[in-house]
Parts: C-alpha cells; sequence; structure tokens
C-alpha cells in the first residue's frame, strides 16, 4: 500500500460503465475520448470504429477463448504498459463474462466457489484498470427484468452476475444506462431509478450521450 499524505492525493482519470441494448451506440460512445486509444472488442463489433484514426482495436479470437483470462490479463496489461495509450476500452462484458464462466464452470464440485472465482477475477481486473492512471470505458447489454422489476431491484440491469458486477464496477466512477427515446440517444445514471447506476463525477443523473465527458455548459442567470 502507497500512503499519500491529506492534501496530497493526486487526481486520477475518470472510469465509465455503459449499458444498454444493442443498437443504442455504446461502442460509438468510446469516440469521446481523445488521444490514442484502444478498444478490445469481446463481441467483434467494431464497424463503427473502422475509420477512427486514433483507435487501435484488438479483435477476440476463436482460438482465445479456452484461455481467455490469461490472454485478456496479459494483452490489457501489455497495451496500458507501452504508455502510449490515453484511454482503453474493453466492449462488452457481458460476452467477456460468459467466456470466462465457461472455463471456471464445474471447476469446482460447490458451485458457489465457481462464481466467487469468476467475481475475483473481474476484480482483479478492475483494479488493474483503476491503477492504470488512463481513462478506462466498458460497457455491457441490459437484461429487463419487466415492470415488476420497477418495485423491486430496478427494470433495467447490466447482463451480469450482480455479484461480478459489482466485483467489477465497484472502483468505477461512473455506471449509466443508454437507451433512445424520440429519436435521441439518453444515458440515465439515477440509482433513485431503480437501475445500476452511480455518478461520482458530477451532479448529473440524466443527459444526451452525446454529453458523456463534455456536460453542457448552462447559461449565466438561467
Amino acid at each position: 500500500m502507497k500512503l499519500y499524505k491529506a492534501g496530497q492525493v493526486p487526481p486520477q482519470p475518470h472510469m465509465y460503465f455503459v449499458y444498454g441494448d444493442g443498437g443504442t451506440g455504446k461502442t460509438t460512445l468510446f469516440k469521446q475520448f481523445k488521444g490514442h486509444k484502444i478498444l478490445f472488442s469481446f463481441d467483434l463489433s467494431t464497424n463503427v470504429l473502422r475509420n477512427d484514426k486514433d483507435t487501435d482495436v484488438m479483435l477476440l479470437e476463436r482460438k482465445d477463448a479456452p484461455n481467455i483470462q490469461n490472454i485478456v490479463m496479459s494483452q490489457v496489461s501489455g497495451a496500458l504498459n507501452t504508455g502510449s495509450y490515453k484511454a482503453i476500452a474493453l466492449d462488452n462484458m457481458s460476452a467477456l463474462q460468459n467466456l470466462v464462466l465457461e472455463n471456471i464452470d464445474n471447476a469446482a464440485k460447490d458451485n458457489r466457489q465457481n462464481y466467487q472465482k469468476l467475481q475475483l477475477w473481474f476484480r482483479q481486473l478492475g483494479t488493474m484498470l483503476r491503477e492504470s492512471n488512463v481513462d478506462v470505458y466498458a460497457t455491457a447489454h441490459q437484461v429487463d427484468n419487466g415492470t415488476s422489476g420497477l418495485t423491486s431491484k430496478g427494470r433495467y440491469a447490466a447482463d451480469m452476475n450482480e455479484k461480478t458486477f459489482n466485483a467489477f464496477t465497484s472502483m468505477f466512477d461512473f455506471v449509466g444506462r443508454i437507451y433512445k427515446q424520440d429519436g435521441q440517444r439518453w444515458i440515465n445514471c439515477d440509482p433513485e431509478a431503480g437501475n445500476h447506476g452511480k455518478n461520482r463525477i458530477n451532479d448529473r443523473t440524466q443527459f444526451k450521450a452525446d454529453e458523456l465527458l463534455t456536460p453542457k455548459q448552462e447559461k449565466e442567470n438561467e
């Protein structure tokens, strides 16, 4: 552990986690991040970045699946250690979780131990990202619990095992749901809505998706 004396804690880059239905523009949001960046794609949905001159893309291959944990840790660590990237994205944590779970499943007779290993691995990945000193962006698909969920755990959630999601996003500054309404894309991060959401960066709870990194300035005296 490293001690920082009072008033000397250094600022940290932000970590964003956005979940939503397919086609809502989760991958596209990474274009808002400035500078040289890299995206790790776990679902091969990279067409929106084909002409982006600032973004390197690492694509999952079929042969990677049986050893996905070691490959992801090694490749992400290697990319961060180059010091050449200002931001890193992990696109579709739902797909990554399923690949990791497939490798862990049945490793122990008690299925609870399998999920504990899953949660531990994602917490280790999240910790590495937190210590990277670059902006981090991660995405996931959503699940819709239906209107009955409005009175319990919320209607919408990231399509991940809940404890695994909590282990991974515990160090994130922002968690929000992206959705389309009346032809516009919005992000909601209000935990009072009952869905997964938090915002440690500013006090916004809902805003247009293209303002994720650049909040619209309010006019004076309004």
